[in-house]
């Protein structure tokens, strides 16, 4: 007999569809319910599942790698009862993972089983280029579908230049001027945004009253920016996961004052992906676009075709990317020397004991 799917319960309101149902077959087998993670605090979480939000715990230790602890946006399977728990986490379709805040190997995972990546810029402060590429990487990164959001128009001097600014760092990518003081695009934005949102951006740049506004009432704390530089307090001090009237869910987030890329080679491909393409046809293959003869790259700066700034930016993040995985395989390399010094020790206990044996 085909599978079929029906949805009761109201869960497709928060992403679950026929196919993540398919893979819960033996969760179900086990008296485990599926539950969509919609936020992390204090050590538990608050679920949401087919009787509604709970506060769960999290039934292993968490493993040592916090890329694999559960965050906003987790699909899991929960244990029900007088003490609810998750006992496992659905594989993600995508992730946001930045460097922790520690600048260790490991990496943060901010939101997870995300579609669209909203990168909110304040209009009211001039485009800073190189903090809108790290996003772009970031988001690109995840798997999800980057869409630009120049928020705060009726503050700006000159939208239309920045929007175009932004085009121009954003191939492939949407870029949109709003106002929510005037309404301006907010018809478009709630258009484009679908599945699973998410609202990045640094403070002050006015994630919350966009999420507000998506949302159609007030569940997000906003706060006031400084005058000065246009900066914010963390209004939001957690990831939270909420429906939209629409269909879909949003997640807003803290503003993220550091942005370490880890292990984003990818997502800088995307962003830069003129001068990778124009890396294709440099006379060295590992070319470093510096000095060497032949070089496209620097080509097309000399004929004004590619800004030099874009160059320096991308030579920068790509150290830094490649910083943080080299962070990361010495982690691993020494996880390993570790687990095997571990049996070796283990084996000569047992040999030792066993020599001793009459």
């Amino acid at each position: 007999m085909p599978y079929t799917y029906t949805d009761p319960s109201g869960l497709s309101r928060y992403g679950w569809t026929g196919a993540l149902d398919q893979t819960f077959t033996e969760h179900y087998e086990a008296g485990l319910v599926p539950a969509r993670i919609s936020r992390v605090d204090r050590g538990l979480c608050t679920a949401i599942t087919t009787s509604g939000p709970m506060r769960a715990t999290f039934a292993a230790p968490h493993p040592p790698e916090p890329l694999l602890t559960p965050c906003t946006g987790d699909w899991a399977a929960l244990r029900p009862g007088a003490e609810p728990h998750l006992v496992a986490l659905l594989p993600r379709h995508s992730a946001i993972v930045r460097s922790s805040a520690s600048r260790s190997s490991h990496g943060q995972v901010l939101a997870a089983n995300v579609d669209t990546v909203v990168i909110a810029l304040s209009l009211a402060t001039s485009l800073d280029a190189a903090k809108l590429e790290r996003l772009l990487a970031l988001a690109w990164e995840s798997g999800a579908q980057p869409l630009i959001v120049l928020t705060k128009a009726d503050l700006a001097h000159d939208p239309e230049a920045v929007h175009a600014e932004a085009e121009a760092l954003a191939p492939g990518v949407d870029v949109l001027v709003t106002s929510v003081a005037t309404g301006h695009n907010i018809d478009v934005l709630a258009a484009l945004v679908h599945g699973t949102t998410v609202l990045l951006g640094p403070s002050g740049a006015g994630k919350s009253t966009l999420g507000n506004t998506l949302l159609g009432e007030e569940l997000l704390a906003t706060g006031t920016v400084r005058e000065q530089d246009g900066k914010g307090r963390h209004t939001t001090v957690r990831r939270e996961l909420l429906p939209l009237p629409g269909g879909g869910v949003l997640i807003d987030t803290p503003g993220l004052r550091g942005i370490s890329l880890h292990d984003a080679a990818d997502g800088l491909e995307q962003v830069f992906a003129e001068i990778e393409e124009l890396a294709a046809y440099c006379r060295f293959g590992d070319c470093s676009h510096d000095t060497e003869p032949g070089c496209a790259v620097q080509a097309a700066i000399q004929a004004g075709e590619l800004p030099e700034r874009r160059l320096r930016s991308y030579h920068k993040l790509q150290r830094e990317n490649a910083w943080a995985a080299s962070r990361t395989d010495a982690r691993l390399r020494e996880k390993r020397v570790n687990q095997q010094k571990a049996i070796t020790s283990h084996l000569r206990a047992t040999y030792k004991f066993r020599d001793q044996q009459p």
